[in-house]
């Protein structure tokens, strides 16, 4: 890429040359809003001088995210984070968590006018007035990135996994473990709400049902919300109606309460449970370690924030890098990759 003129730059920002030499020189007596054109009009004809500090975080992404007390997205959100720690001092990414059980307070904050920003990462249930709020920032011009789920009839670039075939997975590796073993499985996620759920909870269920063993049978799916209290209310009332469950898919979070009511339910019949589950954390460590858990899949959080902030970047021009489009390899980690010995030998 040659070398930014200034010249240039006035052209793409559709300024003249004064207002760029003022801006790029801090003399001031700019609109915010014109020198936020001549700041990403610089940044994309790649100007390698710096940007004064009154213009930094000109450009702005804002992440919204739900849940910061659960563990995933609190893996996330620290992920983003950190890669935005990193950027150029032009570009800020602001972080902000809003409640998932009130989609239309959700759809209100992305259509606030009042919020300047330049791109949108989104994870968010799938909901009307969320794909409607969504449709407009992209009518107005805001570069849109769902990641970890996304929205029916999605128009935005998605950044996340292939969950039918996490599900699928699941399914494999449940199979293959309870070969010889005769009994039902039971599937637990936060509800339909998520695309990703449904996707995951379908590709395990295709799977049984088309390579699995007759001697086992996939007999019901119940919905915890992600909570803790409520997964373990669920989960407890599944094992009632089914007491002879000898394996459970947590296709979502809430592990710590699933968790605790295996352990009692093995305690009490005296026999194991495969248990597979999602996101590599303190938590599902602590399982695994114990036995409790066999398999956890990863979705590697920090490869979908990097990969999301890069869609933004290179979309809005700013970067000239190839960004890969295809889905975020996920990580399977069983006692034998993450235990003791494993530990050792880093």
């Amino acid at each position: 890429m040659k070398k930014a003129r200034l010249v240039d730059i006035a052209a793409a920002a559709g300024v003249g040359l004064a207002t760029v030499e003022r801006v790029l020189n801090e003399r001031g007596s700019v609109r915010p809003q014109t020198a936020e054109k001549v700041v990403l009009a610089a940044k994309r004809l790649g100007y390698k001088g710096i940007i004064p500090s009154l213009y930094r975080g000109t450009i702005r992404i804002e992440v919204i995210l739900v849940r910061p007390e659960s563990p995933f997205f609190s893996r996330l959100n620290r992920a983003f984070e950190r890669i935005a720690a990193s950027l150029d001092s032009s570009i800020t990414v602001h972080r902000t968590f809003v409640e998932e059980s009130d989609p239309e307070r959700f759809a209100a904050h992305i259509a606030d006018s009042s919020i300047r920003r330049h791109g949108l990462i989104v994870a968010a249930i799938d909901h009307p007035a969320i794909r409607e709020s969504l449709r407009k920032a992209r009518a107005a011009g805001v570069e849109v990135v769902q990641i970890v789920s996304y929205l029916t009839g999605r128009d935005d670039v998605f950044v996340g996994i292939d969950n039918y075939a996490a599900g699928r997975t699941a399914g494999f590796y449940m199979s293959r473990m309870l070969r010889h073993a005769k009994g039902s499985i039971v599937a637990i996620c936060h509800s339909w709400a998520y695309q990703i759920h449904r996707e995951r909870i379908r590709g395990f269920s295709d799977y049984l049902g088309s390579r699995g063993s007759p001697a086992l049978k996939f007999s019901e799916v119940v919905f915890g919300q992600d909570d803790d209290v409520k997964s373990a209310e669920m989960m407890t009332q599944a094992l009632h109606r089914c007491p002879d469950v000898v394996g459970v898919y947590n296709a979502g979070g809430a592990n710590l309460g699933v968790g605790s009511v295996l352990q009692r339910f093995q305690e009490q019949r005296g026999g194991d449970c495969v248990w597979i589950a999602h996101e590599l954390n303190d938590e599902t460590r602590r399982f695994i370690a114990s036995g409790l858990m066999t398999l956890v899949l990863d979705q590697a959080p920090e490869t979908q924030a990097r990969r999301a902030l890069d869609t933004i970047l290179s979309r809005m021009a700013i970067i000239d890098v190839p960004v890969s489009q295809e889905p975020v390899p996920f990580l399977t980690y069983t006692a034998e990759n993450i235990g003791p010995a494993a530990s050792t030998r880093r």
